[in-house]
Formats: C-alpha cells, sequence, structure tokens
C-alpha cells in the first residue's frame, strides 16, 4: 500500500516507445485487503481495512473505497474507524498474504530470472532478456497482469522504465490496476513535476527539510545547486537524490538479497508488567523466528532482544552462539537469558522484540559443537511440516498450550491459512513482508 505522492496533473500517458525500458516494477494494488476480498467476495465493493484491532493498532492495508476517505497505510486504527466507521475491519492472516504472495513471484519467476522482490506484495524484473521469447515490455506487464489476474484473482499495477527508481514511481501512478509506461526520452518531464516527496528516498524528514527551502518538485530539486543541497542534507544523499531527479539511477535488479537478520517484535495493546508473560512471549517469538530461518535455509550467530519501556526507553541487547541455529529452542535461550539480566521497566513493556543476525546459509556448512544434540532441531522440522499441513496453530511448545501469548490470541496467531491458493510447487517462491496489525517481522525475505 503505497502513500506515495503523486502528480496532480495525473497523466496516463507519455508515449508508447519501450525499446529502451527494461525495468518492470509490479506492485499489488490493497494486496492484504484484496486478498481477503479474495477469500470473501461478499466484501466486493466495500470500504475494507486491514490492520490490528487494538488501542495502538495501526492500518497495513485499505481499499481504494476507504483511501477516498482518508484512510492511510500506517494511520491509527481508532482514527481509520472515525474516518470510516462503516468499513470491514479485518485483523489480517499473515500466513494466508504470504501464501498469496509466494504464488504471484511463482508468476514473476517464469518471466524472467532477473526478480527482486522487494516486499511481500512489490518486486521488480529486468526484462531485457525475455524479450525475445515474449515480446516488448509493454506486452510482458500486460502478460504479467493477465497471468496474475487469472491464477490468483488480485489487481496487480506495473511500471515501466529505464530505471528502478522512475520504474517504482511509475507503478504508483499506474494505480489502481493499471499500467503505465514512462518512455526513456520522457524521464525528466514526468519527473520534474512531481511532488519531492514522491522521490524514492525522500522520506518525511528529508522532506521537511527541502520543503522548509522551498524545494517542493522533484525539478525544483533536480535544479538546485549541488552544493546547497550537500549542505542540507550531506553530500552522500545530495548526489544521490540529485541523480534520481535527472532519472539517472544505475542500480540494476539484484536477484540475490543477502538478509542480515530475521526477527519479530510487538507493541502490547497494553503494557505487560509480568516477567513471565514476557518470558512466554520471547518463547513464541523465537520459535516464529526459528520457522522463518528455516523456510529460508538459513541458521544464525547472534541473538538479541529489544525491550522498551512506557517512557518510550529503549534497551538492545545480543549475545553471540557457540554454533548457528535454526531452532526455537536454542533462540528461546539465548534471548531469555539476555532478558534475565535486565530489570523490568518502571510501568512495564510497551515494546519487546527478538533478533537472529549473522545468517548464512544451513547449505554452505556450519559449525557444530561435538556434543550438540540434533533432536531438537529435528522435532520442530516435524513440527513446520505438520502446521504447514494442518495450519499454524496445530502445534505448538507445551508450555505455551492454551496461553494467551501477550500480543497473541494464541500460539501461531491468526495464521488459519485454509482457502488459501495452492503455491506452484514447480516455481521458485520467495517469502517476503510484514505482518499485519502491531505484530512485525523485522526482516522482510524469511517469511
Amino acid at each position: 500500500m503505497s502513500n506515495a505522492p503523486r502528480d496532480k496533473r495525473r497523466k496516463r500517458f507519455w508515449g508508447d516507445d519501450d525499446s529502451q525500458t527494461n525495468i518492470l516494477h509490479i506492485d499489488m494494488d490493497s494486496f492484504f485487503a484484496q486478498v481477503e476480498i479474495r477469500q470473501d467476495p461478499s466484501l466486493v465493493g466495500k470500504a475494507v481495512i486491514v490492520g490490528g484491532s487494538g488501542n495502538r493498532g495501526v492500518v497495513t492495508s485499505a481499499t481504494y473505497e476507504a483511501r477516498g476517505l482518508g484512510v492511510r497505510a500506517g494511520m491509527p486504527t481508532s482514527r481509520a474507524r472515525a474516518l470510516c466507521p462503516n468499513a470491514a475491519f479485518i485483523p489480517g492472516n499473515h500466513g494466508l498474504y504470504q501464501r498469496y504472495s509466494r504464488q504471484v513471484m511463482a508468476i514473476l519467476s517464469t518471466v524472467t530470472p532477473d526478480l527482486e522482490q522487494v516486499s511481500i506484495d512489490e518486486a521488480f524484473l529486468d526484462v531485457s532478456g525475455a524479450r525475445r521469447r515474449l515480446g516488448s515490455p509493454t506486452q510482458i506487464a500486460r502478460l504479467i497482469r493477465a497471468r496474475i489476474r487469472e491464477a490468483v484473482g488480485l489487481p496487480a499495477s506495473v511500471g515501466i522504465a529505464a530505471t528502478k527508481s522512475v520504474a517504482k514511481i511509475a507503478s504508483s501512478h499506474a494505480k489502481p490496476d493499471g499500467l503505465l509506461l514512462i518512455p526513456h526520452a520522457a524521464t525528466v518531464d514526468f519527473l520534474h513535476g512531481l511532488p519531492v516527496g514522491a522521490l524514492w528516498g525522500v522520506g518525511g524528514k528529508t522532506a521537511a527539510i527541502l520543503d522548509r527551502e522551498g524545494i517542493d518538485t522533484i525539478g525544483d530539486l533536480a535544479n538546485a545547486p549541488l552544493a546547497r543541497l550537500t549542505k542540507l542534507l550531506g553530500a552522500a544523499s545530495a548526489h544521490h537524490l540529485h541523480d534520481l531527479s535527472w532519472g539517472i539511477d544505475p542500480r540494476p535488479v539484484a536477484p540475490t538479497r543477502a538478509e542480515k537478520s530475521v526477527g519479530m517484535e510487538r507493541t502490547f495493546e497494553e503494557d505487560v508488567r509480568s516477567r513471565a508473560d514476557i518470558e512466554e512471549f520471547i518463547l513464541a517469538a523465537s520459535h516464529d523466528c526459528a520457522r522463518r530461518l528455516r523456510a529460508g535455509g538459513v541458521v544464525g550467530w547472534t541473538v538479541g532482544i529489544k525491550m522498551r519501556g512506557t517512557d518510550f526507553h529503549t534497551i538492545t541487547r545480543s549475545v553471540s552462539l557457540v554454533a548457528p541455529t535454526d531452532t526455537g529452542r536454542d533462540i528461546a535461550q539465548a534471548a531469555q537469558g539476555l532478558f534475565a539480566r535486565e530489570d523490568m521497566p518502571i510501568g512495564g513493556v510497551r515494546l519487546f522484540g527478538v533478533r537472529v543476525e549473522g545468517l548464512q546459509a544451513r547449505s554452505g556448512g556450519v559449525a557444530v559443537t561435538l556434543d550438540r544434540d540434533e533432536r531438537p532441531a529435528a522435532s520442530e522440522r516435524a513440527m513446520d511440516q505438520i502446521r504447514d499441513k494442518f495450519g499454524a496453530g496445530a502445534l505448538a511448545p507445551a508450555t505455551l498450550l492454551g496461553k494467551k501469548v501477550p500480543g497473541r490470541r494464541s500460539f501461531g496467531g491468526d495464521s488459519n491459512e485454509a482457502g488459501a491458493p495452492p503455491a506452484d510447487s514447480s516455481a521458485q517462491t520467495h517469502g517476503q513482508g510484514r505482518d499485519p496489525g502491531n505484530e512485525e517481522p523485522t526482516q522482510g525475505t524469511l517469511l
């Protein structure tokens, strides 16, 4: 769900020359919300909002019916209810969205191996190697949209351009459910009429600095003296954004992205004051992390925790392991050991997270200790198979059975994956993104 500013002109045609535009950005429209509509056709045409339902919940996805009333991603759910009281509010089902995401990415992988997934619902393609087989970039984009609609039943918007940054902006202008080509020759004209906040890499802080200086459009940024931009933003940011403002972006589509960490953190609906409750959350989060590590075929060397009190004071702690792991037991022992050395914040815990870092491929050979017991790892892999077949809530650590872990209805959360479309087992799959509501995997691809 993109909130990027758009050109007020909303120009839909910039030319039809796609001879130098080999980069496609595919962005699923209102992905979480559209998946829910796919599961429940009675929601068609209605305002649908996906996100946390508690006092601290946030919107993660909304249909255009809701957006028309001012609802945006990242907005507190309470604010969304005030703006759109008649909307269907859905807490979200991350496992379900992952299944749909894998099917979409499998379709994209049949087009070209030059695929870079950047979130659960978007990816870049370099189709230069697919032109002889599938046609021009525009033809390929139409084919992709049709295949996704036919196989998955979801709308997708596609931006076509000569660079990644311009293709990404173009896809936001193609929404909803559209396609926009920006010919190489039209790149500068397209960019310079956009608000500066539309530029990939301009966040809220940078936008505020530029706004104070009267730099309102990308054209203003492009024509500002580089020395002035350097003084405002620093040399690296100034040069990078100045290049982007002129359509200069040499970054290639990168099919492989080395992930540095995988984690789970939660802002609790109510501040947690019990150490036992936090320990139970650590156990649940550790097993979530371990499951994603195993799914990604990686192990981690370092375990860390993050704890934030009601005064927003935040501490982070980490410990290196004797041997890398992908088991929830090992992660939980390390994380609980870190937590045991810390005092509970006065007033309770507002947020807690568990993270595994220092990742490496399991297939690349890993160090082991002579007395390592492989039985826990084997049992957890068996758990994965059962959970994949019967749902995330089918099996859990015995210490969590029947317990309401802080931040979760039960172990496994909302991962009732029944009714999801089957993944294409013959195609390469990827998983990436963030959980709905307040529960967020803090790294993308290992979900």
